[in-house]
């Protein structure tokens, strides 16, 4: 279908739908005049993202968007980790609409574009062989191809003639060419060898056999050939969009094409006489909402096009295409779609044949023939020449510089791990200030700084930095000196103010412990000062191990068991404590604080050209007061002086610095005070260079190795142990959280002794008072039981009763009453037995008092003869 063929169908025949057309350009403007008429236009055969349903709502794709096939190509660059990539085009709608597509996610995944190429639909073969040429001065080595399969087959051509199918290359074709791989003249495969395509999966259904099978016999006897080539994917979207635009005109159920002409009385042109079709939105509905399995898979339209399931990946060898993998939106790359579980898919592809028959996957780059070389600034210094070191060399009266140190091994490390090369050369340059340094790449005097340049954040206003290749941090660095004296006091320090309280409030806890549970010990016993006293005797006792009262409690014995082997700890690690103060400990800083150097208004240094300096007048120092360095010899001398004799007290300066002074005189300095927070070298370039990922993943890389060892090892020595002295600074006070765990197993074994104790206290005396009242009431019973057996008997006379109760009974208060205990008062008075009436014994108390109150027993004799 033409544009006057859609004019003609939209004015005259007033039409309720359009499928077609097959170029990008005509679908363009197709589609502007039936959203004008609204009437809804299907194509099978427009791929290109400039034309959208999103700005056009009665456009329908019917097929796949190029767009779709930017993240696939991007994994698969990805998966094989190429870094940069050229796209090749061809100069029409079709040819960049996916570009910006392409070109964002190459970059989201770190892959770089140095370069486009486009080329125009009716190029000559001259002007392809320029492009091609201008290709190969680039360094990278692969290109995606995304144009019309008539220009891919002239440049494909050419690309084989110019030698550009060898074994550094990587060739890429999108679903333009891949889908149509069986239709190119057998010259242009062979052209392709080795190139890799990406194409829609289409599933060799019942329905896809069939299909082709009809397709091939009726083109057959309509065109008059033997040979057919089975129907492209093109010719499947068209028979699916066929289906679904019948089944949504079944849907409407519209017989007659409903147009409402616009009534004008000038009309300038015939597109202005096209009316609005009444029945298109519905039917624009219908098509949306229809669903089915087609012949190129499953049905389906979002947001007016179809979706992607799978993209085949497919690989040019021989007379055509062989697979080599899948990709698709949930998994990414596998290698086969039918056996997504499958162990095989960790392979991802079956085997390559690359460019120049080689089965080894392409680097994707060479040296480049004519690109340019980056200038990379190092400074000069005099001082630390491990860093950097420029040294001059003359030939033939010739002064060249010899670049050498440890921040140039680290650079050329770096690039060697980069998946390309990078041109350079180095450009030495003295300053004063490192700022000024890094402002010439701002001013791009430079394309990059290598040296020992500390990353910093007023920096970063201005450019770039990789991630850090050293150890951060600004400390201060002073002299040792004898430790001449001696704390009256040092018998404290092996041990903690918290350790010591704790320790003490223990010793307190064991013994009171020990003191309840001993609590009847003979040899705990005395006036409660006394009782105090041998508790804390004892308690303190064990740390001598000298306590010698005897302990009769299985209980408390546990309890100072563990107690003891608790104390035994303690002591010898204090007694080595303390035997380490007194004899290793013989060098102490001169200078413990900044606050220190700040009262006493001393002289400080710090490194030329350094950015410490601004941290010095920060912290409080005056100007008059600092003291300008260069060299390892210059910070010895200044230290070795004084501030009062014209040198300084401390010296400030970056970490990496810090150990390679010590490294020589690790024996008359050290590092003390904090360290303040700095991020470390790194290598300077402009902001938003495309090398700084590159570079900041494979410093990464470096630092994580074994390399970045060796690279120290070379310029800084072995990390030996700097003698004595470094050790003497560290604290050996034992501190109480070494001895948490053994406090709280001497507290929770003395704790649940003293429970246990005072649960059996508690358990005998429930028990024997329950005991007393049991025997208790099994006496009164007997008592009772006896006396009725006596009545019985008629040995008890009734006015005897009561008497024989009273005595019979403990607490005879509870039996009778005052008046009866009167008369047993008043019997016993009489100097006769209660009960038998006979005189007392010679060995009977009758020296009892006589109780007052007037005697009631004959009344209670009359009661009980009554009862």
């Amino acid at each position: 279908m033409t544009c006057v063929s859609a004019v003609d169908f939209l004015k005259n025949s007033q039409v309720e739908a359009i499928m077609g057309p097959l170029t990008t350009a005509e679908t363009e403007f197709v589609a502007y005049l039936c959203n004008r008429s609204q009437v809804p236009l299907l194509s099978f055969s427009a791929t290109s993202p400039s034309i959208s349903p999103t700005h056009l709502p009665f456009f329908v794709r019917a097929n796949l968007n190029d767009s779709s096939q930017s993240v696939p190509i991007a994994a698969f660059i990805q998966h094989f980790g190429w870094r940069q990539a050229v796209p090749i085009y061809e100069e029409s709608v079709f040819g960049s609409g996916i570009i910006p597509s392409l070109v964002d996610t190459l970059q989201s995944i770190g892959t770089m574009i140095p370069d486009r190429v486009v080329i125009p639909t009716e190029a000559s073969n001259d002007h392809i062989d320029d492009k091609l040429h201008r290709l190969m001065t680039l360094q990278t080595r692969v290109f995606v191809v995304h144009m019309l399969p008539e220009l891919a087959s002239r440049l494909f051509l050419r690309v084989q003639a110019l030698g550009m199918m060898s074994a550094e290359y990587v060739w890429i074709v999108t679903n333009s060419v891949a889908d149509v791989l069986d239709l190119l003249d057998q010259s242009v495969v062979n052209a392709m060898e080795g190139v890799i395509g990406f194409r829609q999966y289409i599933a060799l259904t019942d329905e896809v056999k069939s299909f082709s099978q009809r397709f091939k016999e009726r083109f057959r006897q309509d065109n008059l050939v033997s040979e057919v080539a089975d129907p492209t994917i093109y010719l499947l979207w068209a028979y699916d969009a066929v289906w679904a635009l019948a089944m949504a005109n079944e849907m409407v159920k519209e017989t007659s094409p409903n147009f409402v002409i616009p009534q004008h009385s000038n009309l300038l042109t015939d597109l202005s006489t096209i009316g609005v079709s009444q029945t298109g939105p519905k039917l624009l509905n219908a098509i949306l909402s229809t669903t089915f399995g087609g012949l190129a898979g499953n049905f389906r339209l979002v947001d007016g096009q179809l979706q992607l399931v799978a993209l085949e990946i497919v690989n040019v060898v021989g007379k055509g295409a062989r697979r080599i993998g899948f990709w698709t939106p949930d998994e990414g790359i596998i290698r086969d779609i039918s056996a997504r579980d499958s162990s095989d898919n960790d392979n991802f592809f079956r085997s390559i044949i690359w460019p120049g028959d080689s089965t080894v996957p392409p680097k994707g780059w060479v040296e480049p023939t004519n690109g340019e070389v980056l200038r990379i600034a190092v400074p000069v210094k005099t001082g630390f020449t491990e860093f950097v070191n420029v040294s001059k060399m003359a030939q033939k009266d010739v002064s060249t510089s010899t670049i050498t140190g440890y921040c140039i091994d680290v650079f050329k490390s770096v690039l060697e791990r980069l998946p390309y090369a990078v041109p350079y050369e180095f450009v030495t340059i003295s300053v004063d200030s490192y700022n000024n340094l890094v402002y010439k790449v701002y001013q791009k005097k430079f394309d990059a700084v290598v040296g020992d340049v500390t990353i910093r954040a007023n920096r970063t206003n201005y450019v770039e930095f990789t991630m850090p290749y050293t150890e951060s941090g600004v400390s201060m660095i002073v002299p040792l000196r004898p430790d001449s004296s001696q704390s009256i006091w040092i018998f404290l320090k092996p041990l903690t103010p918290k350790l010591w309280l704790h320790s003490l409030a223990f010793f307190i806890f064991t013994g009171f412990v020990v003191g309840i549970i001993e609590w009847k010990n003979q040899e705990f016993r005395g006036t409660p000062s006394q009782r105090f006293g041998i508790i804390f005797y004892f308690a303190f006792s064990t740390l001598v191990f000298a306590h010698k009262e005897k302990l009769e409690s299985n209980l408390s014995r546990f309890a100072v068991i563990i107690w003891v082997f608790v104390v035994l700890i303690l002591t010898s690690s204090y007694t080595a404590s303390l035997t380490s103060m007194l004899t290793v400990q013989k060098l102490q800083p001169s200078i413990t604080n900044i606050n220190q150097l700040l009262k006493q208004s001393e002289h400080v240094g710090y490194q030329h050209g350094s950015f410490v300096k601004e941290l010095l007048l920060k912290l409080g120092f005056e100007e008059s007061k600092l003291r300008n360095l260069t060299t390892v010899d210059g910070y010895d001398e200044a230290l070795a002086k004084g501030s009062a004799n014209g040198g300084v007290a401390a010296i400030f300066d970056e970490i990496p610095y810090l150990k390679v002074f010590l490294s020589q005189f690790c024996d008359k300095y050290a590092i003390v005070g904090p360290t303040y927070k700095t991020d470390g070298f790194g290598f300077v370039f402009p902001r938003g260079s495309p090398l700084l990922q590159d570079m900041s993943r494979a410093v990464l890389s470096l630092t994580e190795g074994d390399e970045m060892t060796l690279i120290e090892k070379k310029w800084f020595g072995a990390s030996e142990t700097c003698s004595s002295t470094r050790t003497s600074l560290s604290s050996s006070r034992l501190e109480f959280d070494g001895f948490k765990g053994l406090f709280i197993i001497t507290g929770a074994v003395s704790g649940v002794m003293l429970l246990s104790y005072l649960s059996m206290r508690i358990y005998n005396a429930t028990v024997e008072a329950m005991m007393i009242r049991a025997y208790q009431a099994v006496k009164a019973n007997l008592s009772w039981y006896f006396i009725i057996f006596l009545f019985a008997r008629r040995k008890v006379q009734p006015g005897e009763l009561v008497l024989t109760l009273a005595e019979g009974q403990p607490g005879s208060s509870e039996v009778h009453d005052g008046n009866q205990v009167e008369g047993i008062h008043q019997r016993r008075l009489s100097g006769k037995n209660p009960i038998t009436g006979d005189q007392p014994g010679p060995s009977e108390n009758h020296d009892i008092t006589e109780l007052p109150g007037p005697s009631r027993l004959p009344e209670d004799h009359d009661r009980i003869h009554q009862e």
